[in-house]
């Protein structure tokens, strides 16, 4: 397949498509988990979008397995795509709490006891904000190394005269 967009590489497209949408998902879903009114109304699109990240995720790396054997070698990019697929396992685990939140959701609209509701609660709160947590931090490890790859050594610190 060729990942490529109008001359430019997919993987430089996408991965602005992901580093604004995982970190936006993972917020959702700690809301979504801690408020339940939101819940009722949100769990839908919080399902699609956390969804939708897992199969952008994996076009992304792939986009990226191919712009790497299209650029020079170096242990900047080797490290950057070492990282690359690290972020998979969160993305599942990301689905996994969204679907279990979406899951709370319809169940909530039958009548229970208070305690399920709030020991459930608990749970899908502690499950999101470690999956959430886990998912941005390795997403800014992924990033930071990306980063470096492409500007380290790259520009001036001071401006260059025209």
């Amino acid at each position: 397949m060729d990942y490529e967009i109008a001359g430019l590489p997919l993987h430089v497209l996408l991965v602005h498509a992901v580093v604004v949408l995982t970190p936006l998902c993972a917020l959702l879903l700690v809301v979504l988990a801690a408020w339940p009114r939101a819940r009722r109304t949100l769990w839908l699109p919080a399902l699609i979008g956390t969804a939708l990240l897992l199969p952008l995720g994996l076009v992304t790396i792939e986009a990226g397995k191919w712009l790497e054997v299209r650029v020079p070698p170096a242990p900047l990019i080797q490290d950057h795509t070492a990282r690359g697929e690290s972020i998979v396992p969160w993305l599942v685990g990301s689905l996994v709490v969204a679907v279990a939140v979406s899951a709370w959701a319809l169940l909530e609209r039958r009548p229970r006891g208070r305690g399920a509701s709030v020991a459930a609660s608990l749970v899908l709160i502690v499950a999101s904000l470690a999956v959430g947590t886990g998912t941005v931090i390795t997403l800014v490890a992924i990033g930071e190394s990306g980063s470096r790859a492409v500007w380290e050594g790259g520009f001036s610190e001071t401006p260059l005269e025209r």
